[in-house]
């Protein structure tokens, strides 16, 4: 009985007798070993690469996700850490901004501390910040919140260059706080010591406001510079922190690219002005130097057609050749018999806001206006117009295949001029770009079924 028992005990196992189990044993925790070195050892989800050895990734594995290897894991926290700061700062500066309103400016106004026209000379545009830090604000944390609902812990999906860019309307702000900051801290100083009142206010809030944090009103009125200098660090540390295929990662270079330009532009109005002090300085190259350019030429063009930033587009701007023939027969002797100026020519649109209720988060409605502003190459430092600006409402443009390099645009009853690129595709891009607006805005539509040639009356006209 007892030799029968361990037959049966032998057998228990299918017919696997022990050195065949020991190997089958040996074999699964040879492949559940290779399974487990493979999965620490697979490629990075965010750079391909594999990753640190072994032995150390079973270490660490419990330490970080397992699709990341340890840099990147690392550049990912770096990211975050980054974009929250970057909102975080923001938030405190709208709270500074919100301090200067409820605590100095309002109280000061209620009481009949100082007129309108000081109070506007020592705040400037202090309430235009305002609007566009809660606007932006508000933008940056729907992000932040979105991300984090959709289970993206990283903030990987939070596009701080976009955003930056959406609102690249704040910088000529900033622009016009700057430059009046050097006024509003001396006028400041003055009714300070002439009003005792107001330098007793001032005293009182600084010392049992809790508010003010004991810091007194000119530290507050330092916030915008302040901001605006620390923008270009926060889009660093992203960039940094931001792998190059990362769909942010050309609008953060661009977005830090453009508030660099912006301060350099500001100290080169504050030397202009007569002012000794300046914004942080960085290091300017070719790009810089012509978008500080560009947005000296578009400052030129907003204050000589009067409109609004905010329902302004400027759709094209750049470098074209200029020529004003004497008669209209310039096509059959060919464009080479005029003569052509260099001249920088900006197209500018304005926008019909569809909400009046707050000017940056109104939606663009369809164009109201559309000008062709023509500036002559700077010359002793300063911009200077051509003529009034062209409104394409009251021109005609056109091109003749004889002379398809150049196009031709008319202003109805008064003058023509030719236009020409040096490059021919950039030539047609600006032809059309002119023609659209001319056609949509143009007077003429009006008449039924009229054409735009039956309203000129100019000797400059061809067949």
């Amino acid at each position: 009985a007892t030799r029968t028992k361990s037959v049966d005990v032998e057998r228990a196992d299918s017919g696997i007798g022990q050195m065949p189990a020991r190997k089958w044993r040996s074999r699964a925790s040879e492949t559940l070993s290779s399974l487990q070195a493979w999965e620490a050892h697979r490629p990075c989800t965010d750079c391909g690469e594999r990753d640190l050895p072994v032995e150390t990734d079973v270490q660490n594995c419990n330490q970080r996700r397992a699709d990341l290897c340890e840099k990147c894991h690392k550049r990912r926290t770096e990211r975050k850490e980054s974009v929250l700061e970057f909102v975080n700062t923001e938030a405190s500066y709208g709270e500074d901004l919100r301090i200067i309103k409820e605590e100095f400016y309002l109280p000061m106004q209620a009481a009949g501390l100082l007129s309108q026209e000081q109070l506007q000379g020592i705040f400037s545009n202090i309430q235009e910040l305002i609007d566009l830090n809660e606007n932006f604000l508000e933008i940056l944390q729907e992000e932040i919140d979105q991300a984090f609902d959709q289970g993206d812990d990283d903030l990987m999906t939070v596009c701080i260059g976009e955003i930056f860019l959406e609102f690249v309307n704040m910088l000529p702000a900033f622009q016009t706080y700057c430059l009046q900051q050097s006024s509003s801290v001396n006028m400041l100083n003055a009714l300070e010591k002439e009003k005792e009142l107001l330098r007793i206010f001032l005293n009182v809030s600084q010392n049992d406001n809790t508010a003010l944090r004991r810091m007194n009103l000119r530290s507050f009125l330092m916030a915008p510079l302040q901001r605006v200098t620390k923008y270009p660090l926060l889009l660093s540390r992203i960039i940094k922190a931001t792998t190059e295929y990362h769909p942010d990662h050309g609008s953060l270079r661009e977005a830090k690219s453009r508030i660099e330009s912006h301060l350099e532009h500001i100290n080169m109005k504050t030397k202009q002005e007569g002012n000794t002090w300046t914004l942080r300085s960085f290091r300017q190259d070719s790009k810089k130097k012509r978008e500080v350019i560009n947005i000296e030429m578009r400052e030129t063009a907003l204050k000589t057609v009067g409109w609004l930033r905010e329902e302004t587009r400027f759709v094209m701007e750049g470098s074209l050749q200029l020529a004003q023939p004497p008669d209209g027969q310039w096509v059959k002797k060919g464009s080479k018999t005029l003569k052509f100026q260099n001249m920088q020519v900006l197209l500018l649109v304005n926008m019909k806001r569809v909400s009046e209720s707050s000017l940056e988060s109104a939606e663009p409605g369809p164009v109201k206006d559309a000008v062709l502003v023509l500036i002559r190459d700077k010359n002793n430092g300063k911009f200077h117009l051509l003529r009034e600006p062209l409104r394409l409402s009251n021109c005609i443009v056109s091109t003749d295949p004889d002379c398809d390099d150049t196009f031709e645009l008319i202003e109805i009853r008064r003058e023509a001029f030719v236009f020409r690129d040096s490059d021919r595709a950039r030539t047609h891009h600006w032809f059309r770009q002119i023609r659209r607006y001319s056609r949509e805005l143009g007077s003429w539509k009006k008449r039924r079924n009229a054409l735009p040639n039956i309203m000129i009356s100019t000797p400059h006209t061809r067949p």
